[in-house]
């Protein structure tokens, strides 16, 4: 079946917005050393600092779903996108593990929305297509992720933070201006309006509120909150993990979560073809026992070389699990099931280093790091006794 050019247009404005959305967060992640350097903070007094990402994110992610409803889902991505980018600039200038948190809860507030609207953009975008290409969107984050750590580990020994962090957010609010041109204008699937809000009110299906469907959006909320709590850890503490548990210099211990983002890319790129052989239910189990496996390995590994490995298997592992429990739950529940969903998952997402924070004071930072390898299997064996309905509804 030919792809409508209307089609093919939206579909590469919404991937700059989660490529965007990925450079910028792994801008700011592998700044996160220098950062904790700059304020003083201990490890629980950065956890602390980096909740208010969590509590931004959050508290803005049920209200975007309403937003996305009443006004359509691309134009709140472009206003969160905005915010976003223009933020990142923020951590380097506080004085404080507090006024660390205080801006870091701006940051969290516009990473929380545009992660709920442009997901809720790519359901209907999904459901108009008919076909499984939500990881190609996931993807798109991964490989954003990929190139902000790599670049943010080249400059990481030569360029300030502060410097490093302006100078994305100039790039980043650059990329938003060219690319909402584009997500704006383009006509969506089927004749609805270029600005998404018919799209986003179409996505909720008849029934769409049924208890069942309520607990079943919930269960797929958990899946994505167990794994996306190892994104988050990996995200917020691989290149401390390498630095102090390893003693790795500051360039290698970038290269950690830059591994782990590319690994999460080809595991996406590839995911449509994999869900379209396996179905969700095994793509789900399979992937949450390999990235069990595989971060066993990368908390515990006595190289850093192991370590890379594992933080590679685990990418691999996570890749698919959040883009479906996400898309199955927009599809069940249009822009509300994605926002109710998102919250869990991306409350995983951003209290997992908090956690983590406090379980390396309390133990060791290779011991903390095996919680992600737990809640990974968590997630299989969710998948694997919620499996009928995920597969069938």
């Amino acid at each position: 079946m030919a792809v409508e050019p209307g089609s093919r247009r939206l579909r590469a404005a919404l991937t700059a917005f989660f490529a965007l959305d990925g450079f910028v967060f792994a801008g700011w992640v592998v700044r996160i050393p220098a950062v904790k350097e700059q304020t003083g903070a201990s490890s629980s007094a950065l956890g602390l600092a980096l909740l208010g990402v969590s509590l931004g994110a959050v508290v803005t992610m049920m209200l975007t779903g309403r937003l996305c409803q009443r006004f359509g889902a691309r134009p709140v991505t472009v206003g969160a996108a905005l915010v976003l980018a223009a933020s990142v600039a923020l951590p380097p200038h506080a004085g404080s593990p507090l006024v660390l948190g205080l801006v870091l809860l701006l940051f969290g507030a516009a990473f929380g929305a545009l992660n709920v609207a442009a997901n809720s953009a790519a359901v209907e975008l999904v459901a108009a297509l008919g076909r499984p290409v939500m990881p190609s969107f996931h993807a798109a984050y991964s490989l954003g992720g990929m190139l902000g750590a790599g670049v943010g580990g080249l400059v990481a020994g030569q360029v300030s933070a502060a410097r490093h962090l302006g100078a994305l957010a100039v790039l980043g609010v650059a990329m938003v201006a060219v690319a909402a041109r584009f997500l704006l204008s383009a006509a969506a699937p089927g004749g609805q309006a270029p600005d998404g809000a018919t799209g986003a009110r179409a996505t909720a299906e008849p029934g769409s509120g049924g208890a069942e469907t309520r607990w079943l959006v919930l269960v797929l909320g958990l899946i994505a909150l167990c794994t996306a709590y190892g994104e988050g850890a990996l995200a917020d503490w691989s290149a401390l993990h390498l630095r102090e548990s390893l003693g790795a210099n500051a360039g290698l211990a970038a290269a950690g979560y830059s591994v782990f983002a590319m690994a999460m890319t080809v595991g996406r790129l590839t995911g449509s073809a994999l869900l379209e052989r396996l179905g969700q239910t095994r793509a789900l189990v399979a992937g949450g026992a390999t990235a069990a496996v595989g971060m066993l390995l990368g908390a515990l590994g006595p190289t850093v070389w192991l370590v890379l490995l594992g933080f590679v298997i685990t990418g691999l592992g996570l890749a698919n699990i959040f883009p479906v429990a996400i898309g199955r739950a927009g599809a069940l529940a249009g822009a509300q099931g994605v926002a109710a969903a998102s919250t869990l998952g991306y409350g995983g997402f951003l209290l997992g280093p908090v956690a983590i924070g406090f379980l390396a004071d309390w133990f060791s930072l290779a011991t903390a790091m095996t919680t992600v390898a737990l809640l990974a299997a968590v997630a299989a064996a969710t998948a694997q006794l919620a499996r009928r309905r995920i597969q069938s509804d």
